[in-house]
């Protein structure tokens, strides 16, 4: 149709049957956007968030007699689908659930073979760092009873986060450590930030597992990842820096991206991205489970085949295969990949039924 050909809408068409041809050219240039945001997340929950500690017996009594967790489970495991799994020959674990709140801790020990220790100058922009934000009811009361207790600092005090970030103003928290040297942060959210459940009457002083925080290079190489492909969804952002981040971090100059995901269930996961400063180290490339630098955000998802199928080629692989294991008291499918930083992700879903191994083409 040439130019002076175009119909003259305002004669031959009324005005319904314009706006109607309007919405159906906008459906059409709006449907692949539509149809990506109506799809089905992957990951139904994060399920727990698992470290390897060197002595399981003194972890456990750490986080039971000093954070208040309880024991929920204790399981061995080796043979050669443990190691397709891990991604380490040889294996002999013992792992140990602990539960607080509504969320869970896995803690991992390799009888065989002994990993490397975390590095004695780990900061906390290196990028192997992770930690868990466990949730307190009265911050000054949970640091009294953590420095009676003599845990390691990993800030220099507890600290507020200042009023002028909207994001984070009134945020209470403070890092420590493991006996094996793996940063925790007590939390406590002032009224109107975090879950209602974090803001619920009662006498105990520890309630939960709020998220697991991953430092990475490049927030939309992750967000790629954790929201495009597995379909966490996006519930906050802010900018955080300044004497209090500095003190929080206990790294000069620290000037924070900060970036919060959540499933529909568990923990969340947090991006902490470093505009500065940029000395932080990568991720070694051997790296493996055996070291207690090793941590893993373990997720359930709808269909573990499906999932895997999604992240070929998105995802560097820990596991040979989707395999059926034991974890936290329950058959699982599951495989292990490594996040765009390195950060180890287990996708696992419930067996109901007979399967087999297998790895997608």
């Amino acid at each position: 149709m040439k130019p002076d050909e175009r119909p003259d809408l305002s004669k031959k068409c009324s005005l319904v049957d314009f706006l109607l041809c309007s919405l159906g050219c906008l459906f059409f240039l709006l449907a692949p956007a539509m149809r990506a945001t109506a799809q089905t997340p992957l990951v139904r929950g994060v399920d727990a968030v698992g470290l390897t500690v060197s002595d399981i017996d003194r972890s456990v009594d750490f986080y039971t007699r000093v954070l208040h967790f309880t024991k929920v489970g204790d399981e061995d495991f080796s043979g050669e689908t443990y190691e397709h799994f891990e991604g380490v020959f040889g294996l002999h674990i013992r792992e140990v659930r602990l539960k607080l709140g509504d969320e869970f801790l896995d803690l991992t020990e390799y009888l065989a073979p002994r990993g490397r220790p975390i590095p004695e100058d780990s900061a906390s922009n290196d990028h192997w760092f992770q930690h868990v934000a466990i949730v307190v009811r009265d911050l000054d009361k949970a640091y009294a009873w953590l420095r009676k207790n003599n845990v390691k600092y990993g800030s220099s005090d507890p600290q507020t986060l200042p009023q002028w970030n909207k994001g984070a103003a009134g945020i209470k928290a403070f890092y420590f450590r493991d006996p094996d040297g793996h940063t925790l942060e007590i939390i406590q959210f002032p009224e109107g930030k975090g879950l209602a459940k974090w803001h619920r009457p009662g006498d105990d002083l520890f309630l939960g597992i709020d998220h697991t925080a991953i430092v990475v290079s490049h927030t939309d190489a992750s967000l790629s990842f954790y929201r495009d492909e597995l379909g966490m969804k996006v519930v906050g952002e802010s900018e955080n820096y300044g004497v209090e981040q500095e003190h929080l971090n206990n790294v000069f100059g620290a000037h924070l991206r900060i970036t919060s995901l959540r499933a529909a269930s568990g923990p969340g996961v947090e991006f902490h991205e470093y505009l500065s400063p940029l000395s932080g180290r990568p991720i070694p490339p051997d790296q493996r489970a055996n070291d207690l630098a090793s941590w893993q955000t373990k997720m359930r998802v709808l269909n573990v085949e499906q999932t895997a199928k999604a992240l070929l080629g998105h995802a560097s692989w820990v596991s040979s295969s989707v395999l059926e294991i034991q974890s936290g008291g329950a058959r699982e499918r599951a495989f292990i990949v490594r996040d765009p930083d390195g950060h180890a992700v287990a996708l696992m879903e419930p067996v109901v039924a007979a399967s087999r191994e297998h790895r997608p083409d």
